[in-house]
C-alpha cells in the first residue's frame, strides 16, 4: 500500500486549501499537493479495491487527523483528484455527452492507479471512440454529422489525445491519434510545442518526428495510383462511356491542383466529402471516382501503421 501514497500529513495548516469537495460528515481527508478533500471512506472504497484495502488497515494511535478524520496524502494532481471525486459523488457527471479531455485524462490516470475500474473503462471508451481502430469505426463517426463528440474539442485537442494515449499506453488509439495530430496546421503544431502551451501536453521528440514524417508520407501517398486521391493524378483516359471527356479531365486537373496548393491531408475521405463531386463530373466518371476512393481508403488504412512507424495491429493493445 505504500507505493501510491506519500507520507501522511501531520495537521491542517495555513498552507493547505479546502477543496469544494468537502463534506462536513466526511470520515477521511485526501490531500493532493496543498489541497484537501473531505470525503467518506465508503465512497472511494465502494469503487476501488485499493481504497477498500486501505480502509481495512489498522490505524496507529498517533495517526495524524483533522477533526477526527485521517489525512492521507496522495501523490497526484489536485485537479485530477477533484475530477475523480466529482465523478464518484455526482451521478450526472459522467452522463454528460461531452467531457473535457482533462477530465478523461484524470479518470484514466487515477482509475488505473487506484483500480477504479468502471471509471477507467468509461474514460478509455471516450478516448478510443474518438480514435477508431478500424475504417468501419472511422466511418461510423460521420453517420450523424450533428452528433456531439464525447470529448470537448479545443485548440490542441488532437495533440492532447495523442499525448494521453501515449502516457497511458492506450495502443489501439495511437494510429488514428497520430493521424489526427498530423492532419492539422503543422506550423501551429510546432509553435504550440515550442511554447509548451498548457493546453497542449508535451510530446516526446520521437513522437513529434513521427507526426511530421507521417504527414509527409500521407500527403505523398494519398496521390499515388491506387490510393484515395490517386485518380486525381493518374487518369490515362476517361471511362469509355464518359460523355464529356474534355470537361471531366479539366475538372480533375483543377481539383488536383487545388489539393496540392492547400497541402491537405485527405487519405480517408468519408462519403459526404466524395458526394461533392457528384454533378461536377459525368455519371460514368463519378462512378469511377467513387470506386477509386473506396479502394484507396482501404489501402491507406492498411498502411497507416507503417506510415507512422508503429507495430502491427495485433501488437497494439490497451496496456492498462
Amino acid at each position: 500500500m505504500s507505493s501510491p501514497l506519500a507520507k501522511r500529513q501531520r495537521t491542517e495548516d495555513a498552507s493547505t486549501t479546502r477543496s469544494s469537495v468537502w463534506y462536513k460528515d466526511g470520515s477521511i481527508i485526501l490531500q493532493a499537493a496543498d489541497t484537501q478533500f473531505r470525503v467518506h471512506w465508503g465512497v472511494p472504497s465502494q469503487h476501488s479495491s485499493f481504497f477498500r484495502d486501505l480502509e481495512d488497515l489498522p490505524q496507529p494511535p498517533d495517526q495524524p487527523a483533522v477533526d477526527g478524520c485521517v489525512i492521507v496524502e496522495l501523490q497526484d494532481s489536485a485537479v485530477d483528484v477533484e475530477h475523480l471525486l466529482k465523478a464518484l459523488y455526482d451521478p450526472t457527471f459522467l452522463s454528460q455527452t461531452a467531457l473535457p479531455l482533462a477530465v478523461v485524462g484524470a479518470l484514466i490516470r487515477l482509475g488505473h492507479k487506484y483500480d477504479f475500474k468502471n471509471l477507467l473503462d468509461s474514460a478509455v471508451a471516450r478516448l478510443t471512440s474518438q480514435n477508431p481502430a478500424t475504417l468501419e469505426e472511422f466511418d461510423a463517426l460521420f453517420v450523424i454529422k450533428s452528433k456531439p463528440t464525447p470529448i470537448i474539442i479545443y485548440p490542441g485537442y488532437s495533440l492532447g489525445m495523442l499525448a494521453l494515449a501515449r502516457e497511458k499506453n492506450i495502443g489501439l488509439a495511437l494510429p488514428f491519434a497520430f493521424y489526427l495530430a498530423s492532419g492539422g496546421n503543422m506550423e501551429q503544431f510546432l509553435q504550440a510545442v515550442r511554447r509548451k502551451d498548457e493546453a497542449i501536453p508535451s510530446l516526446s521528440l520521437d513522437d513529434i518526428c513521427r507526426c511530421f514524417i507521417g504527414r509527409q508520407r500521407l500527403v505523398t501517398k494519398q496521390f499515388q495510383p491506387g490510393y484515395t486521391l490517386g485518380w486525381l493524378r493518374e487518369w490515362p483516359h476517361p471511362p469509355a462511356d464518359c460523355n464529356n471527356p474534355a470537361k471531366c479531365t479539366a475538372k480533375r486537373k483543377s481539383k488536383f491542383h487545388s489539393y496540392m496548393d492547400a497541402n491537405c491531408v485527405q487519405p480517408f475521405l468519408e462519403g459526404s466529402q466524395a458526394d461533392i463531386w457528384k454533378g461536377r463530373f459525368c455519371a460514368a466518371c463519378y462512378e469511377h471516382i467513387i470506386k477509386s476512393v473506396t479502394a484507396g481508403r482501404k489501402k491507406m488504412w492498411e498502411e497507416l501503421l507503417v506510415i507512422f512507424d508503429l507495430p502491427p495491429w495485433d501488437q497494439l493493445k490497451n496496456d492498462l
